[in-house]
């Protein structure tokens, strides 16, 4: 059995679990982990979890202590470093005449490591950037290619909503998103309406889908021909959370009938007679 939690390391780095040392941390606490090389620094986005065997094919690491004021103080001096380094890597791009979008930087805690994040249409041949940095730096390079919704993550902002953007907050992977959970919610189709900060559709999509293809189940879709509780016509729309259907009864006469589950299996019948 494994106590771990999951860590997000740094800003912007990936998301995994960890195994608990001697500590007990809660959800936001900044910690000490290990990393590839030394040590790295991270925030703690979940509860404790006991799980019966390893939930990844790598190595389990280790949380080695709750951060110490020293901790944060270097985790501060590092994000004001990692300000210098950005300017000087965007000056670099620009003198090696690449096609890439710098996003952010940013050190690992004992500052071995130096990770850059951009965005670029297609693939960047970069070796040559990488040479320059190392040699500025005097620390191991790494500069990864993000799609739009990593960039949003990291940079942060504010959706529709008034709130703060999840995938910069308590979202730990991105799900996928289909225009299909904005049709069973019955959600207008407009892009302007659907899609966050990133372009893409909103994440928050997909948090009551399940619900909405639950209540879905056995209600007729727009556009079936029904008969329902002594009315007939066609079906003009569907109110899922109501379990109600609108139908179209001809002659101007149009009728909200909620439906319950063997009214369904019997309007299912008579439809397929």
């Amino acid at each position: 059995m494994f106590e771990v939690v999951q860590v997000r390391l740094r800003e912007g780095g990936k998301t995994q679990f960890y195994e608990l040392g001697n500590i007990r941390p809660k959800t936001g606490d900044a910690v000490i982990v290990e990393a590839d090389r030394g040590l790295d620094y991270g925030e703690v986005i979940s509860d404790i979890e006991t799980l019966p065997q390893l939930p990844q094919e790598e190595p389990l690491r280790k949380i080695l202590r709750a951060a110490t004021a020293a901790d944060l103080d270097q985790i501060k001096k590092n994000r004001e470093k990692t300000r210098e380094a950005f300017t000087t890597c965007q000056k670099k791009i620009t003198e090696h005449g690449l096609k890439m979008k710098l996003i952010e930087a940013e050190y690992s805690f004992d500052r071995s490591k130096l990770l850059f994040y951009f965005t670029a249409d297609g693939r960047v041949d970069f070796r040559e950037l990488v040479k320059d940095l190392a040699r500025i730096f005097k620390a191991r390079i790494e500069l990864k290619q993000i799609g739009v919704r990593d960039e949003a993550r990291l940079l942060g902002g504010f959706g529709p909503c008034g709130k703060a953007l999840c995938c910069a907050t308590f979202l730990k992977d991105f799900e996928p998103v289909t225009i299909k959970m904005a049709k069973e919610q019955n959600l207008p189709l407009n892009p302007a309406k659907i899609s966050g900060v990133c372009g893409r559709l909103m994440c928050c999509l997909g948090y009551e889908h399940k619900l909405y293809v639950e209540l879905l189940r056995g209600l007729p879709k727009e556009g079936d021909k029904v008969n329902l509780e002594g009315l007939s016509g066609k079906v003009i729309s569907v109110n899922a959370l109501k379990r109600a259907v609108t139908i179209d009864c001809g002659e101007g006469k149009i009728t909200e009938v909620a439906c319950s589950c063997p009214q369904m299996c019997k309007l299912h019948r008579q439809k397929r007679s």
